[in-house]
């Protein structure tokens, strides 16, 4: 089987958006996902292969837009923590801050100043009786960084460990600040559907013909997102799918979470996602 070139493709990737050293640059952000691959744990959810460099580098063109004059190897640097660092298990963060370290020495990364959303993020919590502290306002910052590069993610931890409080603030805090912006992201209304895709059948999830009269009936998460889909305002939405993933229902977003972003219904229809729809999935575990 053929293994594509991750390194000529995150140069080629890199040239495109502006980068003059792409060359060397791809080559770093390879190298860290091999040294992570042979020198990490072994966990279900850590991806160091061709999806895991295409979102380090949408995420390093994001602040390549923003920050145009700024040293390229810092903003790949911040690229690749600001993708990885949330997935990673406590023991293994440290094996990855030594690589990165190795593979860009001279390079100090400064604390990243979120301003509006550290804010708003603490009034949210005040409003909802939440204490603020720097783990937790931590949390809800990884989980905004993932959305903006990320339009499937994935929320995993055991019940009570705060996954529904972490998007629940974060919702508060960014439609608090709406039409304000960081990093040329502006923010909005953020609205969320929270359903448990295990209570109710795959007919009901989706949509199914009728037996008998071969009618369609539209499902919960197809109404949901042909909903978000015909909107042309610019409000977030976020779908939250609170249950255990399994084979079964999961199928049927294949094409909705890679790049093809589109829910084929068995009705033959297909909608396609906006730019402000995100699916999550609260899972206690993987």
């Amino acid at each position: 089987m053929m293994v594509p070139d991750y390194a000529m493709i995150a140069e080629i990737s890199l040239f495109s958006f502006g980068f003059s050293a792409a060359k060397v640059l791809s080559k770093k952000i390879t190298s860290t996902f091999k040294l992570s691959s042979e020198q990490l744990s072994s966990q279900d959810h850590y991806d160091f292969g061709m999806r895991a460099v295409k979102t380090v580098i949408s995420a390093a063109a994001n602040l390549k837009r923003d920050q145009p004059d700024a040293s390229e190897e810092l903003i790949c640097l911040r690229a690749i923590r600001d993708v990885n660092v949330p997935k990673f298990l406590q023991d293994d963060l440290k094996l990855f801050n030594g690589i990165v370290s190795d593979l860009f020495p001279k390079i100090k990364q400064e604390a990243i100043d979120y301003g509006l959303l550290d804010t708003g993020l603490k009034e949210s919590c005040a409003r909802k009786n939440l204490l603020d502290v720097e783990g937790f306002i931590g949390k809800c910052i990884q989980l905004y960084e993932t959305t903006v590069v990320r339009h499937g993610l994935m929320l995993v931890g055991p019940t009570g460990s705060g996954k529904t409080r972490c998007y629940e603030v974060l919702q508060d805090a960014m439609t608090c600040i709406k039409g304000e912006s960081i990093g040329g992201y502006v923010f909005e209304k953020v609205l969320t559907y929270v359903l448990n895709p295990k209570s109710i059948t795959m007919g009901q999830l989706y949509g199914e013909f009728d037996p008998m009269t071969h009618e369609w009936t539209d499902g919960i998460l197809s109404s949901l997102i042909r909903l978000g889909s015909s909107s042309t305002d610019t409000t977030r939405r976020w779908y939250v799918f609170d249950g255990p993933v399994d084979a079964v229902w999961i199928e049927n977003m294949n094409t909705v979470l890679d790049d093809n972003k589109k829910l084929c219904l068995s009705s033959g229809e297909i909608i396609k996602l906006t730019d402000y729809m995100t699916m999550m999935f609260e899972v206690a575990d993987l």
